[in-house]
């Protein structure tokens, strides 16, 4: 079962920055690919940013410009970089691992923006 490790989240004033970490239990370039998503209380899981294991990004329009998907090969880590933060940011963060057609889940952290 593999499992991912998630750290980062807390509370930020608007225009703050945070920066997300994801350590898979497995190598990261053993998944398709990663990614993050967010979650606000009764809505689905949003996609905010996806890369590849051949380093193709992709980013949901309303963080493009502000997030950053990024990784470090010699610690097995994918960082979300989120800079310029915004009440609407406010959510719980999940970190996700695909391989084929199976997908792994991190257990989310709490991301708040807020005066």
């Amino acid at each position: 079962q593999v499992q991912l490790a998630e750290s980062g989240g807390g509370l930020v004033q608007p225009g703050g920055s945070l920066k997300l970490s994801c350590r898979p239990s497995e190598s990261i370039f053993d998944f398709n690919h990663m990614a993050w998503y967010r979650r606000t209380p009764g809505q689905e899981r949003d996609l905010v940013a996806k890369m590849t294991v051949g380093g193709t990004t992709h980013y949901a329009d309303s963080v493009k410009g502000r997030f950053t998907i990024s990784r470090n090969n010699a610690k097995n880590t994918v960082y979300l970089e989120m800079n310029n933060l915004e009440p609407d940011d406010t959510a719980v963060y999940y970190c996700l691992a695909n391989r084929l057609s199976k997908n792994w889940w991190g257990q989310g952290t709490q991301v708040t923006v807020s005066p």
